[in-house]
């Protein structure tokens, strides 16, 4: 779940805290105009009415990523993404995209580990030619075998530039690896080289009719429409197709044992630019925290690690002199976990053991004596603030509730989501602080630059030295996504 940095003066806090208050009331309608459905085939539909404008955000949702493909075939359900643009039944390859161009609007998809997102964004007398459009594609996907092989091309060209090209998404993905041991997390979302150069045809048939059917699929429509005419349209379109028995089970995925040892990554590579210190922690999500915990996580993370008046930025950047930027966030939508991004990038002159040693005394003394009240406070306005603001926007709150049901949570999840942050007390963030800065749970990656390629590229070491008696390491002198299809 992610929330904006700090506000840079306490003037704006203060503002931002006052205009809080009556903007509450705005939420509260929000909450109460959210309408969820559910046609004859079980097609899941949520409804958010906005009438300032006449236009809709249009979104399908299926309840499968990337963590869900079989072992071996990495990438399919990225690569599926992109094979819904081409040819079906009644269109022609690459015409889908121009029917939404012609008609006004815009259109994308984009893959996670736990979900596939296809949108449009168009007035609202086109809302039913798009449902007509998205029905075709969920069912009538021709996958020939030349428009395959033609992407898959595509997709590993995606991968060079995006991956192999960036010497921190080289680092990510190892961390990733490193971080998820046992569970598909730790398999990116584009797949692997390898795997994806093998993708097939047969991969790709077996894939979507696994997963794409309407009683596996979320139906999200904001906009200038009523639930009413959303159901009629969608009984029309949708609703004509039949229920496939063979998906929608509850996904149960592997999961992590536990752990006993802090893993290290280090990468060197001269397109690295400065050094850049990062740490991982593992961290349960939204979903799957014990109650309050991932709201706690949360707001210590925006203490910690957001903007330019975080602890980390001031120890590292303002007090400490030693870094050129120092951030993090807690990415806590996962299905099935989340986790904690630590980063600094080193000042010149300045090198990554005196970095991951300053930032180490840090989390230590959250550990050992929590956040002060004003820090609190300043955090939870804020992260309020953004919630309600945010909720102005229609695309957002499409993908707010879409990701929401996707992942299993309800629309009272998402709607109470305030509230519970209000609820977050100093206690409870030095308890969470304490669980999840766990050293054993984490990884830890420097990048730092080279004359040439280090033999090898990303190397693996553990750190010497036993663990202390809180699960912390002895000091040493040593992050979804998902982009939009292209």
């Amino acid at each position: 779940m992610r929330a904006a940095g700090f506000c840079r003066l306490l003037t704006v806090v203060s503002a931002i805290m006052t205009i809080a208050l009556p903007t509450l009331s705005y939420a509260d309608t929000l909450k109460s105009r959210v309408t969820e459905m559910k046609l004859d085939n079980g097609m899941e539909i949520v409804v958010i009415p906005d009438t300032r404008a006449p236009v809709v955000t249009h979104m399908v949702w299926y309840r499968a990523g990337a963590a869900d493909e079989t072992p071996g075939v990495s990438g399919i359900a990225h690569f599926l993404e992109h094979l819904m643009f081409k040819t079906t039944e009644r269109i022609p390859s690459g015409e889908f995209p121009k029917i939404v161009a012609r008609l006004g609007g815009q259109d994308n998809a984009f893959t996670t580990q736990d979900a596939t997102a296809y949108f449009q964004r168009v007035s609202k007398e086109n809302l039913p030619r798009m449902m007509e459009l998205e029905a075709e594609r969920m069912v009538n996907l021709k996958l020939a075998e030349g428009e395959v092989l033609t992407e898959r091309d595509v997709i590993l060209e995606e991968r060079r530039s995006r991956v192999d090209n960036d010497p921190r998404s080289m680092l990510d993905e190892e961390m990733d690896a490193a971080l998820y041991r046992n569970h598909p997390y730790g398999t990116p979302v584009i797949g692997w080289e390898r795997e994806i150069a093998r993708l097939s045809r047969e991969d790709a048939v077996a894939f979507y009719k696994r997963f794409y059917a309407p009683n596996n699929a979320i139906l999200v429509v904001a906009g200038d429409v009523t639930p009413e005419q959303v159901k009629t349209m969608a009984e029309a379109t949708y609703g004509k197709i039949p229920a496939n028995p063979a998906v929608g089970a509850e996904r149960v995925r592997p999961q992590e044992p536990e752990f006993s040892v802090a893993r290290r990554l280090s990468y060197e590579d001269p397109r690295a630019g400065q050094p850049t210190f990062y740490r991982y922690y593992l961290a349960p999500s939204f979903k799957t925290a014990p109650a309050g915990d991932a709201e706690a996580l949360d707001i210590l993370v925006k203490i910690l690690a957001e903007g330019a008046t975080s602890q980390l930025y001031k120890a590292l950047v303002v007090d400490g002199r030693m870094a050129a930027s120092a951030s993090g966030g807690y990415y806590g939508g996962g299905y099935d976990s989340g986790k904690i991004v630590l980063q600094a990038v080193a000042a010149p002159g300045h090198d990554l053991a005196a970095i991951e040693k300053r930032l180490d005394e840090v989390i230590a003394d959250v550990k050992a004596n929590g956040v002060t009240e004003a820090a609190l406070k300043r955090a939870k306005a804020s992260y309020v603030a953004d919630f309600i603001y945010e909720s102005d926007n229609q695309s957002t709150l499409a993908r707010r509730y879409g990701w929401a049901r996707a992942i299993g949570q309800s629309i009272a999840d998402i709607d109470g989501l305030p509230d519970r942050i209000r609820k977050v007390s100093l206690e409870d963030v030095k308890r969470v602080a304490n669980t999840y800065f766990d050293i054993r749970k984490s990884v830890t990656g420097t990048l730092v630059p080279s004359a040439e390629m280090a033999a090898g590229g990303v190397t693996a070491q553990r750190p010497a030295g036993s663990l202390g008696p809180n699960g912390t390491a002895p000091a040493s002198p040593h992050p979804a996504a998902a982009q939009p299809r292209q």
